[in-house]
């Protein structure tokens, strides 16, 4: 250090530079800086920003304090900058209830004020007048006020004070969705007011949130209630959206010098030298100049081209402010600092010169930073010809004290008053530094001994979780549950944290409360949560993620610890799953997939976990710190005892259980079915028929066999499929309609389902003349069936289907929350309730036949579904006759009281069964009552209910509802028991629809769909093309739910799926992110469809079998069935035990077929197209991929846009994209890739959407070898394609090629006619040829060599004459 004259002298000059230009300002009121002399106008970040100054001063002051007097300056400067942040402070509380209502609306009009009145601290412009939502700045007092905490000011007086500062952090915790208009308070660069996700917003907030941590805002004087929490995970999430997004800076914005404070001071919120490298490279490339930096590309503010009259820019104006945007010295003051804390002197050095070559001296001889400089009016022109080469001139505010206050910071530094470590007293600059490998620890636990047994039996020893005491182990619910009392504050009206997430960096920490000690399990643990969680397979795959996630996300103390507790209901059959022993076996080896981990018991791992302390449980409000808060006493005291206790699902059934060759078809088969909405037509992937989407297509697919509940020992439900036995095989299904058919009839829902019925016989009896065959269906599918009834069939049914299709019915017209005990109480008469029950019920067994299902089984082991007459038939006789003779006799019933009587008479129906064998002819003779004709099959029971009023009040009295130990049970409940039994047994499909319909969420669905979104990835959900809504903004959870909900209507399973989807895709954007390159949007409706579709290819049936087959895949298997859909790898289909359908890797495109589940497709093109699928259908199959993920080739936005420079627009179905907005966006922005693709996405059929793109990269060959001056007018980019296809077809009919069998060959008035309808004999999509879909893209007879001709044949540019070297090879 100096001797203390030269450099108290030294001081002494800054110390009254400081005052002059800064504290000066200052109002003695407030505390505040107005903007200007005559603005008074004071914003949130150039305040924090201009006391810097005044705070690196005084530490320096403090340093040399050697005489009273700098010790009353450093006093003095410190109380400036107590008094701004106060200042500050007290604006915001006044705001408090902002701060509440944005919690939960997340709305710009409900954020907090960007800007107050210096002079009384209230607001100045009113909450829609400005663009408020700047979150950055409430970041930035967030992580000074933690900084200057840190260095020892205390500005934070009371404890209401700490609980509101708390909210502040749960204000800005979700900065990584939350749109705001960004540090330049415009938002979008067009300035039109709208707000985008901004990167240095992110990285401010990631900072703050990281600073805030565990920090005591009463500084060395606090107590545990003045310390604020934060949830790692929430700063986590913003540092990986932060790394997605840089060096972009937003949508609009592809740059943005503003990144610079994300990337060195204040914020250091990158963890990655590499990232920061690479970032301050392109800042520097793109946008320095002679002056300082411009904000970002095509910024219009202050240039001469700028209409001042006029807050926004037209979109069409962008263009003119290219390479005349003004330039700001101030980002050279943040350079100086970024470069002072890398400690690279010569960088300093060489930025200090540039700024003072710039900077304006006053008349007293200090050098002032001044706010901007810009292009003179007339010097722009010469500027566009050579950018940078003129003179510019000062604009806007001088000195700029933003700019000002940093300067002054770094002439300290260079000057030695301050080590960069006094300026960052937390230590965030070390963040980027490598870190030591983390060792993540892993304890499992036994629910209970048994299961402790079991383990103890591979070599395994665990704890049970009573022997962990006294450590407890809680569930993730109950933390997340804890953390609501977090800055809960009754006087300022505060309610605490809002969102329920806890990630898995909260969870793997033990937490102290008083004299306790928790462990929580990961939230992807918690079963009662979402479905996945109960596929073990998955679970395995999870935990093997989250713990490489902990290896790279870890930077508490401590080493993390994931807690993980084996229950019975991971069992399979009574053991413990292979997968789970297996995993088990490797974590104890010290290693899994890259990471190291040590196992062990919680006791062993007390000393070396981290341990955070939940103190503001404690009752301060009332005065009682040491105390418990009441409510969560209570919370705990009922939590302790049930979180892991054995819970009973519950019992669906009644007390007696009916003999099971009873069993009844019941009228609501299909229930569930009906709501299903995945399309797999022949070809047309996505392209629906005339009937609008929202008449869901009603199936009449008879489900897989693995749905039956003990096939063996009663008759079933359902049919079963050919795998059974192949003595069926050539019957193949009673309900495999065609799907395209099934499109061209309109349906009404309400209507009963026999129209549909009478057409798909009609089509099946073409098909197969063979099989002749007659069904009986109820007119109403069951609008009459009472209530009681119902309940009384779900009482005795056992198959799972079963009950789901009969609450679903319940739920439609009754709604969720339909108490089902309160009915039938009339003459309740106790001593004969079971028995006139089981009667009530079999007489409900005869009113409801009204369906027979034929199981032709080779192994003959069921019968007709719901063949008993009466109660005397029990099993129907098995007659090997060739023929069946199925007769309805409906019998009026008597109307006798006797329940035997009308059990007996309601309605005698005798059924004769063969169980022929496959070759034999099958005829059915009418229905004697309704005289109906064999072809259309409409015969109908009309009457099938004929009992009157009173016998039905007579006999339901005794169904009373559902009472389960007296208690009220609703139809939700019901579905909860069905839902939780439907998971243990694994029946997939029933789980997802039961899910949907309990409105179950996946747990971190927002999570997932802003983890994509984040990573400039747009979501649509819904079927194509009509019913598609695009996400292009993180929305709540609740929103999210209701979008997806609209998209699908009633089909819940679908719905379901897509949000199970969405967390797959997730996982794979957080893991494997090369999988997404050159993809925008994630079409999750087509990327079902394609799935359904490749499923249906390779198992060879038909769509309806496939969309099928794809609800019943186990979760596993469904995410391995997408990660082969995104990667494009060829996958065949295993069947392994209970049906399920595994996915595996060939390398062989042929498929064994494993599976003969019949081909639907319509007549002429059987043999064509099997044909297709196996020997070729490679490049098909490869673009229809491709255009379902939507994926482009490299640089393909940036080439069309060089393409719309040369022509006046690009027309695709019907969409133009204008020649215009060359001149809003620049080639690498976002918004502009995001406009292309929306035109893209009007095609429907993914496999012609590839052929267009294909076109459109030939055209960006035709300007990148400039091969002419302008491409004309609109390009049509279809009649390329159309183009394309006609000189193949023409070659086709040249070299007899295969197209010769479909297309090319010569039309006759039937083929017309078919083709005016749109279907081509081939199938092909968009009236192009399969064949050309199915070609390579190069060789002579590749599609590029077609569209090259097809574009030298449409566009009138190119001369048609003449010698021209071919550019295109």
């Amino acid at each position: 250090m100096r001797s203390r004259s030269n450099s108290g002298v030294r001081l002494d000059y800054y110390q009254r530079i400081v005052h002059r230009l800064i504290l000066a300002h200052q109002e003695p009121v407030t505390g505040l800086f107005p903007a200007s002399n005559v603005n008074s106008h004071a914003w949130i970040r150039d305040n924090v920003y201009c006391i810097l100054a005044v705070w690196g001063l005084s530490m320096a002051y403090k340093k040399i304090a050697d005489q009273d007097e700098d010790r009353a300056k450093c006093y003095e400067l410190e109380q400036s900058c107590v008094k701004l942040m106060r200042g500050l402070l007290m604006a915001m509380m006044n705001q408090k209830d902002k701060v509440e209502k944005f919690k939960m609306t997340q709305s710009p009009y409900d954020s907090l004020h960007a800007k107050y009145s210096s002079k009384n601290g209230l607001p100045v412009v009113g909450d829609n007048e400005w663009g408020h939502l700047q979150i950055d700045a409430v970041s930035l007092y967030l992580l000074i006020l933690a900084q200057m905490t840190a260095s020892g000011l205390q500005i934070v007086f009371s404890l209401d004070e700490v609980s509101f500062i708390q909210n502040l952090v749960f204000y800005i915790e979700s900065a990584y969705s939350i749109p705001d208009y960004g540090i330049w308070e415009r938002g979008d660069k067009t300035n039109h007011g709208e707000p985008e996700l901004n990167a240095s917003s992110i990285g401010m907030a990631k900072a703050a949130l990281e600073a805030m941590n565990e920090l005591d805002l009463f500084g060395a004087r606090g107590g545990p209630a003045s310390v604020i929490h934060v949830l790692a995970d929430e700063a986590h999430k913003c540092q990986a959206v932060l790394q997605s997004m840089l060096p972009r800076e937003s949508n609009s914005k592809e740059l943005d010098s503003g990144l610079l404070c994300v990337i060195g001071f204040p914020a250091f919120a990158v963890d990655d030298a590499q990232l920061i490298h690479n970032t301050k490279d392109a800042i520097l490339s793109r946008l320095q100049g002679k002056y300082g930096c411009k904000r970002f590309l095509r910024d219009g503010y202050r240039t001469p081209k700028e209409d001042p009259s006029r807050l926004y820019y037209e979109r069409w104006e962008l263009r003119m402010f290219e390479n005349i945007e003004c330039e700001w010295p101030l980002f050279y003051c943040y350079l100086i600092l970024f470069h002072a804390f890398q400690n690279d002197k010569r960088s300093v050095e060489e930025y200090a010169s540039r700024l003072e070559k710039i900077m304006v001296r006053s008349e007293d001889g200090i050098l002032l930073v001044p706010e901007s400089y810009a292009v003179p009016q007339d010097l722009v022109g010469f500027e566009y010809q050579k950018p940078g080469s003129q003179l510019r001139e000062v604009v806007g505010r001088c000195p700029f004290l933003w700019g000002q206050s940093l300067f002054i910071l770094g002439r300290l530094l260079q000057e030695g008053f301050l080590a960069v470590g006094e300026l960052d007293p937390l230590n965030r600059r070390l963040g980027a530094q490598k870190k030591p490998d983390v060792v993540v620890q892993v304890v499992i636990i036994a629910e209970d001994n048994e299961i402790r047994d079991k383990l103890a039996e591979h070599d395994l020893h665990v704890q049970t979780i009573a022997e962990v005491a006294p450590i407890e182990v809680q569930p993730a619910r109950v933390l997340s549950h804890l953390y609501t009392y977090l800055g809960r504050n009754r006087k300022l009206g505060l309610s605490g944290r809002k969102s329920r997430d806890v990630g898995i960096l909260s969870t793997s920490k033990l937490y102290s409360l008083k004299d306790r000690i928790f462990a929580f399990t990961p939230q992807f643990a918690d079963l009662s949560r979402f479905y996945i969680a109960s596929d073990n397979e998955l679970m395995i795959d999870i935990l093997k993620g989250e713990i490489n996630f902990l290896k790279s996300a870890w930077d508490l103390l401590g080493r993390p610890l994931v807690t993980l507790v084996l229950k019975r209901i991971h069992l399979d059959q009574d053991k413990i799953p292979l997968a789970m022993i297996q995993t088990m076996r490797k974590l104890k080896s010290g290693y899994i997939n890259g990471t190291r981990v040590m196992l062990g018991s919680l006791k062993d791992f007390l000393n070396t976990s981290a341990i955070t302390d939940l103190s503001f449980l404690g009752s301060t409000e009332d005065g009682y710190p040491d105390r418990l808060h009441p409510d969560v006493q209570t919370y705990l005291d009922e939590h302790l005892l049930r979180s892991f206790s054995n819970r009973s699902t519950m019992s669906l059934r009644g007390g007696q259980l009916r003999p099971r060759t009873l069993r009844r078809r019941m009228s609501c088969k299909g229930a569930i079915k009906k709501t299903r909405s995945i399309n797999v037509d022949s070809d047309n992937l996505g392209m629906e028929g005339p009937s609008p989407l929202t008449e869901r297509r009603l199936s009449s697919i008879v489900p897989p066999p693995w749905l039956q509940a003990n096939k063996q020992s009663h008759v079933s439900v359902f049919a079963t499929t050919p795998e059974e036995g192949p003595a069926s095989s050539p019957l193949q299904h009673l309900g495999n309609e065609l799907s395209v058919r099934e499109n061209i009839y309109p349906v009404d829902p309400h209507h009963s389902r026999s129209a549909i019925d009478r057409r798909s016989e009609f089509v099946r009896q073409q098909e197969m003349p063979k099989i002749l065959i007659q069904r009986h269906r109820a007119e109403t599918n069951f609008a009459e069936t009472e209530v009681e009834e119902l309940i009384a069939m779900l009482r005795e049914t056992e198959n799972l289907e079963e009950q789901g299709d009969i609450l679903q019915y319940l739920v439609d017209t009754q709604g969720l929350d339909f108490n089902t005990a309160g009915l039938g109480f009339k003459n309740k008469s106790d001593d004969n309730a079971t028995a006139s029950a089981n009667n009530a019920a079999a007489e409900l067994e005869q009113a409801f036949v009204d369906e027979v299902v034929l199981e032709l089984a080779g192994g003959g082991a069921a019968a007709g579904a719901g063949g008993s007459g009466g109660s005397g038939s029990k099993k129907s006789p098995t007659m090997a006759l060739p023929t069946v003779i199925i007769e309805a006799v409906t019998i009026p019933a008597p109307n006798s009281s006797d329940p035997d009587n009308a059990v007996n008479s309601s309605s005698a129906i005798a059924v004769a069964t063969a169980t022929a064998t496959a070759n034999s002819n099958i005829h059915c003779i009418g229905n004697t009552s309704n005289a109906s004709n064999v072809s259309s099959s409409s015969s109908n029971i009309s009457n099938h209910n004929n009992m009157s009023p009173h016998e039905n009040n007579h006999d339901s009295s005794q169904s009373e509802g559902m009472l389960e130990e007296g208690r009220v049970v609703t139809v939700r409940d019901l579905l909860k028991g069905l839902y939780e039994k439907a998971c243990q047994q694994k029946l997939w499909g029933l789980v997802r629809h039961t899910a949907g319909m309990l409105g179950k969420r996946v747990e971190d669905l927002a999570k997932a769909v802003t983890d994509l979104l984040v990573r400039q990835k747009q979501v649509t959900v819904g079927m194509p093309p009509n019913n598609e809504h695009t996400i292009t903004a993180p929305l709540p959870e609740v929103e999210l739910r209701q979008l997806i909900h609209d998209a699908y209507g009633d089909d819940e399973s679908t719905a379901m799926l897509t949000q199970e989807l969405m967390v797959y895709l997730a996982m794979f954007i957080r893991t494997e992110p090369q999988l997404f390159h050159e993809m925008l949007r994630l079409r999750v409706g087509l990327i079902i469809q394609v799935m359904a579709k490749e499923l249906s290819r390779t198992l060879n049936c038909d769509g309806e079998a496939a969309s099928e087959h794809l609800l019943n895949l186990s979760p596993f298997e469904m995410k391995n069935l997408l990660y082969h859909i995104l990667s494009g790898k060829e996958f065949a289909v295993s069947s392994v035990a209970r049906g399920n359908l595994s996915i595996v890797s060939c390398k062989s495109s042929r498929v064994s077929k494993k599976s003969q589940i019949g081909l639907g497709d319509p007549e002429g093109e059987d043999a064509l197209v099997a044909t297709i699928d196996d020997r070729q259908g490679q490049w098909l199959r490869r673009r229809r991929l491709d255009g379902a993920l939507n994926r482009v080739p490299r640089d393909f936005y940036s080439r069309v846009w060089t393409v719309l420079e040369k022509c006046q627009g690009l027309a695709i179905e019907g969409r133009v994209l204008q020649q215009s907005l060359t001149q809003e966006m620049t080639p690498g922005e976002l918004k502009f890739a995001l406009e292309v693709e929306t035109a893209l996405n009007q095609i429907p059929q993914p496999e012609y959407r590839q052929l267009v793109v294909e076109a459109l990269m030939v055209l960006t060959l035709v300007t990148e070898h400039n091969m002419v001056p302008t491409l004309g007018g609109i390009i049509y980019v279809e009649h390329l394609v159309h183009k394309a296809n006609q000189l193949f077809l023409e070659d086709q009919r040249k070299v007899q090629g295969d197209a010769t069998l479909c297309c090319a060959k010569i039309k006759d008035g039937k083929e017309q006619q078919q083709a005016a309808s749109g279907m081509l004999l081939c199938g092909g999509a968009a009236y192009i040829c399969q064949h050309l879909y199915d070609s390579a893209p190069s060789g002579s007879y590749g599609t590029m060599t077609y569209m090259s001709r097809a574009v030298a044949l449409v566009l009138d540019c190119v001369p048609k004459h003449g010698e021209m070297e071919c550019a295109i090879s």
